[in-house]
């Protein structure tokens, strides 16, 4: 198969030429050449953008996504750092998913009042104890 010019990358990967620059730059693809003032890609790249769009789904940095490929260009995922993504990802389910159903008692609640509502009211301090953990980890130490 022949080199692909950026535009029929961007064309057939959905990412936008300026992005397809700006992962060059940064060593997460590398062109092949130029045909003008265009850049050509071996084909390849394409299955390397889709591994890039997914660790950007999966909520990784771009440095980490440059990790998960060896110098010769081929993937070489850490198995650990997945692992530990799924469980961050697991955390975030729950935590959402609690909101989720807090926000829905908070809409369907037939007291007269929120905050007489004890369902409610333990919504709220669990939401202030996470806000106050949440403090405290970002606080500076002396």
């Amino acid at each position: 198969m022949t080199a692909l010019d950026i535009t029929e990358v961007a064309r057939r990967s959905g990412v936008p030429a300026s992005t397809l620059r700006f992962y060059e730059e940064k060593g997460l693809i590398a062109s092949s050449g130029r045909r003008g003032l265009r850049r050509l890609f071996e084909p390849g790249v394409l299955e390397r953008l889709a591994l890039i769009a997914m660790g950007r789904a999966a909520g990784f940095s771009l440095d980490e996504i440059a990790r998960m490929f060896a110098p010769d260009g081929h993937p070489r995922i850490d198995r650990r750092m997945l692992a530990d993504r799924a469980e961050q990802l697991d955390k975030t389910i729950r935590e959402l998913s609690a909101m989720r159903d807090g926000l829905r008692h908070a809409a369907a609640c037939s007291a007269p009042s929120h905050m007489e509502c004890p369902t409610f009211r333990r919504l709220l301090r669990g939401a202030a104890s996470g806000a106050m953990g949440a403090r405290r980890k970002q606080a500076p130490r002396r």
